[in-house]
């Protein structure tokens, strides 16, 4: 189709705690990459075998286990390098094989093949995905924007009709509220985004609606 979208993306939740990990392709090549595959190896394998999607990298919005905790297996089963988080999430990758057993989960440490930093860009096909360095629920989260259609992957930044949780080392509630106000809200009210576990929503419905971070609730302060 002629007017078919350049990017299309399957959300396949993951885990025990149903994390929104994301297929997400080039319609024009089938080249794609894995957002968050953070478990359910056998999941994602075979979603991505019935999709003919040939995955050429992985990209991690931050370092929690239900994220990234088997992203480098499956990095090495697939031979595909690991683009993400930035570099201030080290220490939550490093950590993994302690808090994976917390979680029920066996995580393996790795190494991404690339740290991101806010202004980089990553790109499968002929698609690129801006990245935005959005901290507050972890220090080295990012978040993945797709500015001709209007689409993000925003991992734990941002929910349907809530925010991702500060109380874990080294997050800050206020950085939170200042990424998402700062560096989200100004891409627009009709960018669609995939939370980090639950449904989709957009910037317009969360700065309507959301009792966090709507227009307003900022206003209250």
């Amino acid at each position: 189709m002629a007017n078919e979208s350049p990017l299309r993306a399957a959300i396949l939740p993951v885990t025990a705690f149903e994390q929104n990990c994301s297929l997400v392709w080039c319609t024009k090549t089938m080249r794609g990459a894995l957002v968050d595959p953070g478990g359910d190896l056998a999941k994602l394998k075979d979603a991505i075998a019935r999709s003919g999607v040939t995955v050429e990298k992985i990209l991690l919005t931050h370092g929690h286990a239900d994220h990234c905790g088997q992203s480098g297996i499956l990095a090495k089963e697939l031979g595909v390098p690991i683009e993400g988080p930035h570099e201030a999430d080290r220490f939550w990758i490093a950590r993994l094989e302690d808090d994976g057993p917390r979680f029920g989960m066996e995580c393996k440490v790795f190494e991404p093949d690339r740290w991101l930093e806010d202004g980089d860009t990553v790109s499968f096909g002929e698609v690129t995905l801006e990245v935005i360095h959005c901290p507050g629920h972890t220090p080295g989260h990012v978040v993945f924007f797709h500015r001709p259609t209007n689409f993000a992957f925003v991992g734990d930044v941002l929910f349907a009709g809530s925010i991702g949780r500060t109380d874990f080392p080294m997050g800050n509630h206020q950085d939170l509220l200042d990424a998402i106000t700062q560096k989200l809200w100004p891409l627009g009210d009709g960018v669609t985004f995939v939370p980090g576990h639950g449904p989709t929503s957009t910037f317009g419905q969360e700065r309507r609606t959301n009792q966090f971070v709507s227009d307003a609730a900022m206003a209250r302060g």
